[in-house]
């Protein structure tokens, strides 16, 4: 898939999960290449009459969102949040998902448990039959992050700690990420609740379903695949252009 079309097939997809914004939302806004047209999407709500406001997981976002003339609030402003709508890095048919490629795991697992409805957006190359393809996020603390690494590689993992630029990669948190890669005989599954447990490490980028669903963008237009487990109803009306399917 070239650039331009996996490009355009994020934004079907942040336009698509857009329709499910409604007046006086207060949003949860992820991070990513997918995220951006979505924040876009919700700035030109905004100047439609839509009043929203967005607890954001990134400096990244929170800037954009600013500059879309979104208000944006701190955790402890909001009491709760109607609807989360993030990216992903790769993602299976039942819905576990790995996150964290640009660098805000930590923000996304909170603001996505503390919110009524999550759903995460994508362009096809996300989907796969099971988790591996992208290495497994795990935020750590500065102090003994070589003694996590060490840990990881007892469990059976690779750790490689992220950089950018040729220096150490820091989340907005101040931490810094290793990037844990298995033999296919161990899934994500089975190594992420073992890495969490691992005094330095905050949280992992290993996602359970809690999606109601995911809206692909596709070389057709954007497609959603609806989470039982976990859907909701959209609010007022189906949204033109997009095919529910469930599973």
């Amino acid at each position: 898939m070239s650039k331009n079309a996996r490009e355009k097939q994020k934004q079907m997809a942040a336009k698509a999960a857009a329709s499910y914004i409604r007046d006086k939302m207060t949003l949860g806004i992820g991070t990513g290449s997918t995220v951006y047209y979505l924040i876009k999407e919700i700035g030109a709500l905004g100047t439609a009459g839509i009043n929203v406001r967005a607890v954001v997981t990134s400096e990244s976002s929170r800037e954009l969102a600013i500059s879309c003339g979104i208000p944006v609030c701190l955790p402890e402003e909001v009491d709760h949040i109607d609807l989360a709508i993030d990216g992903v890095d790769e993602i299976d048919s039942s819905f576990y998902a790995v996150k964290g490629g640009g660098g805000a795991l930590l923000r996304e697992k909170i603001v996505a448990y503390k919110a009524d409805d999550v759903i995460w957006i994508m362009d096809e190359s996300k989907l796969v039959e099971r988790l591996g393809r992208f290495p497994l996020p795990a935020e750590v603390l500065p102090f003994a992050y070589t003694w996590a690494a060490e840990r990881i590689e007892e469990l059976g993992g690779k750790a490689r700690l992220r950089e950018r630029n040729g220096k150490i990669y820091g989340t907005d948190n101040g931490n810094y990420i290793l990037d844990v890669t298995f033999s296919p005989g161990i899934t994500y599954h089975m190594a992420a609740d073992k890495i969490r447990q691992i005094p330095e490490v905050l949280e992992t980028g290993y996602f359970n379903p809690v999606c109601s669903r995911i809206i692909v963008g596709t070389e057709w237009g954007a497609k959603e695949i609806v989470n039982q487990r976990q859907s909701r109803k959209r609010p007022e009306t189906e949204a033109d252009g997009t095919d529910d399917v469930e599973v």
